[in-house]
């Protein structure tokens, strides 16, 4: 039997504030401010999840935006994945999306992905080792993977298909 995601006395945090970002529980009351951020930065998000995604699509449409969300906030109240819109510190900006979820792979017990809207993706770095330290400080995983970022695509690919293979 496979080893649950999170221990059951792991409370997941619904927010999270740092000296640069606030991070809040990705869900429907910010479908509006998430889907102006994704929809900003359309094309160079394409791939945020793999080399063959298509999220967003060119006609991708706030409806369907608010359907993405709820989904994510019944992944989180089911503890099978965690995402999290990115605002600025003053709060009334999205400028971005994190996601968590279980890793595909034995070797991790997590795999994040996360974005930066297009007119902030000079703080893209700092997201990044931000989500990093915040990991490793509040969430109880021993090995985080970033796949596209800190292990490369192919990396990635390679690692999940030979896992595939010798079961």
């Amino acid at each position: 039997m496979a080893k649950p995601f999170l221990p059951d006395t792991f409370e997941p945090p619904r927010c999270f504030e740092s000296s640069d970002f606030y991070f809040r529980e990705l869900e429907e009351r910010v479908a509006e401010q998430d889907f102006e951020a994704v929809a900003s930065s359309q094309k160079r998000l394409q791939g945020i999840f793999g080399p063959t995604s298509d999220w967003p699509r060119s006609d991708f449409t706030l409806a369907e935006n608010r359907l993405s969300l709820q989904v994510h906030k019944r992944e989180f109240e089911s503890r099978e994945a965690f995402a999290y819109s990115v605002f600025n510190k003053a709060k009334d900006k999205c400028l971005g999306s994190i996601y968590i979820d279980p890793s595909q792979s034995a070797n991790y017990d997590s795999e994040v992905y996360l974005w930066m809207r297009d007119d902030s993706i000079h703080l893209d770095a700092l997201l990044y080792q931000t989500v990093i330290d915040w990991l490793v400080e509040s969430w109880p995983f021993a090995k985080v993977t970033f796949p596209g970022r800190a292990i490369s695509w192919g990396e990635w690919h390679k690692e999940l298909y030979s896992q595939r293979d010798s079961q």
